[in-house]
């Protein structure tokens, strides 16, 4: 079932001026407005979430404005650079999270996730990252994902949540509540359709469809089936400047999977030609289906290091077909290398003597691309010496970060994902417990060892200015060996709580 999301940034025109703007924009707090020319008025084009709070509509004119809001931050608004930042702004989320993305002027983008959305951890996940991506940005963003262009872009406009997850099959029963502005109408329309009573989307749903199409023409109910999914609705999707690419038109539209997979290995070779012929490698790879309904069908393959090799990335690619539905048939077939990077030829070790290092970037690539690369992953050390910050996780086939693990204390093989309380009985301030009890079960201290006090990092959290813990290696009556610390030094309620917990367990 196709699914689709919709991102709608309610304040994209002030927002991207913020972000070109700098530390030199207008305080967040601030009500900001850009006004332009309507006829022989100025009106305001755009406002911010501030001016919008402080009573700024849209399509005020320009002194009514200023009178209203004294202080009020005012700028030209200019559409065209509106309209270029959000197609800049759909080719940083098409080279990131799916392969069709179009530019929902003049305050969206539509994503085509069919496919893609398991390669981020589900829809929920998905849309959470893409959502947060943009927020640190400094960009407003609702988003809502369902089977159909219309209804994504309703539910993401006038849905509660600022996330919404419409079920498959469940456009109508999603959108039923929501108003009928939510359909695109053009606003006569809408107006004269709330005149005669109409004021939700199940509203005219309930009703038959030759009266309205007799008073207010095939617009409205284009609008619904699309909505409904009866009415395709096609996306004409975003390019990226110098994009590598190449396709085949098919007399026949060819539909089963052997045809398929020998086309794939037709035209990888020639896309890796023309990538070699620039010096680069693939790290992306969407494979484009068009089938003759007008419909698209998308495979993404992802790369850990930049890929020339054409076996291999014909491999990765058809292990995706059995994703394809080809229809009634596929007519054009085009792969593009969404993301390539610099690639330089090296020449293959062939000594008998010494072993070179072995390569398991083909293996990282098949596990990524079948359970997500986010799940492919490896340790890293971070310089702290609070212990859950110490690692981070980074791309499997990332480079060595050049920092260390500290070996000045031992540190455990298990670390808790979350240090959990314990109950115990210690003498103050620097003894290590007696027992303690952790999960109901009270296990006897046999020996112990500490304590290693770690300070909190206060440049990071204020609170951690004067926090400190005191860890002990503990191990009781069975020989078994955990990391247990005190949250304060024993003395001083300011650093700490002076509870016990246990963090970690030794192997």
């Amino acid at each position: 079932m196709p699914r689709v999301v919709s991102l709608f940034l309610p304040t994209w025109p002030t927002d991207r001026i913020r972000r070109r703007a700098g530390d030199a924009a207008p305080p967040p707090d601030q009500p900001f407005a850009l006004v332009g020319s309507d006829g022989r008025k100025r009106v305001v084009l755009a406002v911010d979430a501030a001016a919008r709070a402080a009573g700024l509509r849209v399509g005020m004119a320009a002194t009514q404005a200023q009178v209203l809001v004294p202080g009020l931050i005012i700028q030209d608004a200019n559409p065209a650079a509106d309209a270029e930042g959000l197609e800049r702004l759909a080719i940083w989320v098409l080279e990131r999270f799916s392969p069709i993305v179009a530019a929902d002027p003049p305050d969206g983008i539509v994503i085509g996730s069919t496919g893609a959305d398991h390669l981020h951890g589900g829809e929920q996940a998905m849309l959470a990252k893409l959502t947060a991506r943009l927020e640190i940005s400094g960009i407003t963003v609702r988003a809502a994902v369902a089977d159909t262009w219309g209804a994504a872009h309703a539910l993401a406009r006038y849905a509660i949540a600022p996330i919404t997850i419409a079920p498959e099959r469940g456009a109508q029963a999603a959108i039923a509540p929501l108003p009928i502005a939510a359909l695109r109408l053009p606003v006569d329309m809408v107006a004269s359709l709330r005149v005669l009573g109409f004021e939700r989307i199940g509203d005219l749903l309930a009703q038959p469809r030759a009266p309205l199409a007799l008073r207010f023409g095939s617009e409205l109910g284009r609008r619904i089936d699309q909505a409904l999914g009866t009415t395709s609705e096609p996306m004409e999707p975003v390019r990226p400047p110098n994009l590598v690419e190449v396709r085949r038109v098919f007399a026949e539209p060819i539909s089963a999977a052997e045809t398929i997979s020998r086309y794939i290995g037709k035209l990888v070779p020639q896309l890796c030609e023309a990538l070699g012929a620039r010096g680069l490698g693939a790290r992306r790879l969407d494979l484009v289906c068009h089938r003759v309904d007008n419909r698209l069908q998308v495979a993404r393959i992802g790369t850990a290091t930049p890929v020339r090799d054409p076996k291999r990335l014909t491999r990765l690619l058809c292990e995706k077909i059995e994703t394809i539905d080809p229809g009634f048939g596929i007519e054009i077939m085009s792969i593009a290398a969404i993301v390539a990077e610099p690639l330089e030829a090296r020449q293959v070790a062939t000594s008998l003597i010494e072993d070179s290092p072995p390569d398991v970037s083909d293996l990282v690539d098949i596990l990524a691309n079948r359970v997500g690369e986010r799940r492919i992953y490896r340790a890293a050390p971070v310089a702290s010496d609070v212990p859950e910050r110490s690692v981070e996780r980074i791309p499997a086939m990332a480079p060595e970060t050049g920092a260390t693990w500290p070996d000045h204390w031992p540190r455990p093989s298990r670390l808790l994902a979350t240090p959990e309380p314990v109950e115990t009985v210690a003498l103050l301030p620097d003894h290590p417990p007696v027992w303690f009890t952790w999960r109901g079960v009270r296990r006897r201290v046999r020996r112990a060892d500490g304590p290693e006090r770690v300070f909190g990092e206060w440049w990071k959290r204020g609170p951690e200015l004067a926090a400190v813990r005191d860890y002990f290696r503990v191990e009781d009556e069975a020989g078994e060996r955990y990391w247990l610390y005190r949250a304060g030094d024993g003395e001083d309620a300011a650093t700490g709580s002076q509870g016990w917990f246990i963090h970690g367990i030794f192997g």
